[in-house]
């Protein structure tokens, strides 16, 4: 289901609320209801809606004391604000739009132009969102910037696929590589840049070189370890002022086409999904190795599995597993276990058009990646 545009109600009138939220309610809003502005604050802290309509006359803290204590707070002050009021003074008036206010409303407005209102704001806010969204896309594309692959690598013996969507479409944070060593040996990089939008898009690039240096200097060095090459990374990182405050995660499996084997080792990441076809079973593959930089030593450590032919590997991001209730974000691993099952015999092109996937692509709230491996014969 498409995801609901958020509005934060706040009014001292409990009736006022209750009417205005029924209505919005009706027009496909999800609404927050606070009963004062100390109220809408502690809101606020727990999720971020689309735009906030206030009241202007509220005890302990009016409308305008409201708006200025968001203002000062660079995580809310960009959230779109229209008062409410049932007074009608241009001095008011003046001095809410002064407060940065997208609108004025009268409660004695009709409640279809109220909401008349804020969808023009919002769609007008949706249009310029897509405007930017598309030079911006250009430009990346000018540069030849990319967070995942634009081909798939060629390994003998194994069929590799991959899943992506970033959230509201802009480029973020998880990032995907295949690393083609040699025929034998192929790397694949799973990584995920704590954050949403160009901001982690940005600090993808940082890891993503750090990752492929680690890699070929350890090659060279006829270092095949995975643990080893994560401990490397991750000394760089930690000690790199510009990216050390950046948390990321990383899952690195190293493909061996000559042992028919797959060696993981994985910083913060979720575990991987292993399916054995020969029993059916589905397990999870763990590692406990802490998010990138967090620490001088991280802790890694290394697995390594045998896999016969039809066996599967799966490895994401927990935009995957994480949905929106009506109480908030919840992450659930088993969703994706759950959704996968039915399709573990058939092709991945397959579970691309699930259900499940159909339904990330529209209502995510998080980058989605989700990187399949499937054993073939050679």
């Amino acid at each position: 289901m498409p995801v609901l545009k958020k509005i934060l109600l706040v009014d001292d009138n409990p009736i006022v609320l209750e009417m205005m939220g029924r209505a919005l309610s009706k027009e496909g809003f999800y609404c927050m209801k606070a009963i004062s502005a100390n109220a809408a604050m502690d809101m606020l802290k727990q999720e971020r809606p689309d735009i906030i309509l206030s009241d202007y006359h509220m005890p302990d803290m009016d409308g305008f004391m409201f708006r200025q204590k968001l203002i000062a707070m660079p995580a809310y002050k960009d959230i779109p604000f229209m008062f409410l009021t049932s007074e009608v003074d241009n001095d008011l008036m003046l001095e809410g739009i002064n407060l940065e206010a997208v609108d004025y409303i009268l409660k004695d407005t009709p409640l279809p132009v109220v909401v008349s209102k804020i969808n023009n704001f919002l769609n007008s806010v949706r249009e310029e969102h897509e405007r930017t969204l598309k030079e911006l896309s250009v430009a990346a594309m000018a540069l030849n910037l990319h967070s995942v692959p634009q081909t798939l690598p060629a390994v003998n013996g194994f069929e590799i696929d991959f899943w992506h969507k970033s959230f509201q479409n802009y480029p973020g944070g998880d990032f995907i590589d295949f690393i083609t060593i040699d025929e034998r040996h192929t790397f694949v990089v799973l990584g995920d840049v704590m954050g949403k939008k160009w901001g982690a898009w940005y600090f993808s690039f940082g890891f993503l070189s750090y990752i492929r240096a680690a890699v070929r200097i350890c090659i060279s060095e006829g270092n095949f370890s995975t643990k080893s090459i994560l401990q490397k990374i991750n000394a760089v990182v930690y000690h790199d002022p510009v990216v050390n405050d950046v948390l990321s995660s990383l899952s690195l499996i190293m493909i061996d086409t000559a042992a028919s084997a797959i060696t993981y080792s994985g910083a913060g990441d979720l575990p991987l999904l292993y399916f054995n076809h020969a029993d059916g079973s589905l397990t999870q593959i763990r590692s406990g190795g802490m998010l990138l930089g967090l620490m001088p030593d991280g802790d890694f450590d290394e697995v390594t599995l045998k896999l016969t032919n039809g066996d599967r590997l799966f490895a994401f991001t927990d935009g995957i597993i994480d949905f929106e209730t009506e109480k908030g974000k919840k992450t659930d691993y088993e969703t994706f276990t759950t959704a996968v099952t039915p399709f573990l015999t058939q092709s991945f092109a397959s579970f691309k058009q699930s259900g499940f996937l159909k339904e990330k692509a529209t209502a995510h709230i998080d980058d989605c990646s989700l990187i399949y491996l499937q054993k073939t014969s050679s």
